[in-house]
């Protein structure tokens, strides 16, 4: 049998933009897929691509299509994904095996890391990363992301873990595993729709300057793994910890009541919190998303303006 071969393949804008050594943020895809409702998910995708341009930034959605590893969508790949109902929903676990058998499927975070790592490209914007589920204690039910950030060096920023997570127990999880967790302007950690959990992060800083410095130093140090950057939500978008607090409680009893478990269980808590803040969550979710782009633009234009000065002379 012959060696595989890894089908890699870059956006015009993004090959341009590796040619051209202008910085590039990688996006995931499931937030197209399995994160919000056609067409709103093709209209907030295209927008996401905008901020990041008006950044000053390449955006680098990833994506497996037909056996291909895509880092950058053309638009025609951008809309066919956001319609697909069958696209599969890739992590680690599951990546190689898709792209083997010829499918289509949107990366997590944890397979957008992965294949950003391939790529080069160092700075990745999310909405926020999965994490240690509530019951994970018994269910060990816990996000292959938190491994993937201790293993894949790209600084990753979201606006914390998802809300609907475990979120003390996550925070312990990304501690054993030597997890950069950086608060951005504030001590506290966020809760994705709300700036504040109630829980001090590790470390706080307050330039992107400050986290791409970070970020090289990692690398000096020969460390592995990445950066989990927690960006608060701007105010004005934000749903308090104290009003959301009793939705997701609400949301997690109908899903015990449903027995819904495993995979299942994401899918329903978001859309039952969804309908039980009349639309607001995903409102607060599209905000966070282009804020943590904005914050990501500048993270890897720090990086690049690095790479800039350390290449040798007439390179």
């Amino acid at each position: 049998m012959a060696q595989p071969n890894l089908d890699i393949v870059y956006s015009a804008e993004v090959a341009m933009a590796r040619a051209d050594s202008v910085p590039i943020v990688a996006l995931e895809s499931t937030i197209i897929t399995h994160g919000m409702p056609h067409p709103q998910n093709l209209e907030t995708a295209h927008l996401v691509e905008k901020t990041l341009r008006d950044s000053g930034a390449v955006p680098a959605t990833i994506a497996v299509m037909d056996g291909q590893l895509k880092i950058g969508l053309d638009p025609d790949d951008l809309a066919r994904l956001a319609a697909s109902d069958n696209a599969s929903k890739l992590s680690r676990a599951d990546l190689a095996a898709c792209i083997a058998s010829g499918g289509t499927g949107a990366t997590t975070v944890a397979a957008t890391m992965i294949a950003a790592n391939l790529a080069g490209i160092e700075v990745f914007a999310t909405g926020g990363i999965g994490g240690v589920h509530r019951g994970g204690e018994d269910s060990f039910d816990i996000s292959a992301d938190l491994h993937e950030l201790a293993l894949t060096p790209v600084t990753t920023v979201a606006a914390g873990a998802k809300a609907i997570l475990d979120l003390p127990r996550t925070l312990e999880v990304l501690e054993t595993l030597g997890v950069p967790v950086i608060a951005y302007g504030q001590d506290e950690f966020p809760a994705f729709w709300s700036r504040g959990s109630g829980l001090t992060a590790p470390l706080r800083m307050d330039s992107p300057a400050q986290i791409a410095q970070a970020h090289l130093m990692r690398r000096a140090l020969g460390l592995a793994g990445g950066q989990l950057v927690a960006n608060p939500i701007p105010a004005a978008a934000e749903i308090p910890r104290d009003r959301l607090a009793p939705v997701i409680e609400r949301a997690l009893d109908e899903a015990q009541r449903n027995q819904i478990t495993g995979k299942a269980v994401t899918p329903f808590l978001l859309a039952r919190i969804f309908e039980l803040t009349e639309g607001q969550s995903l409102s607060a979710n599209i905000e966070l998303v282009l804020n943590n782009a904005r914050l990501a633009a500048k993270i890897a234009q720090e990086l690049n303006a690095a790479a800039a000065f350390s290449a040798p002379a007439g390179r």
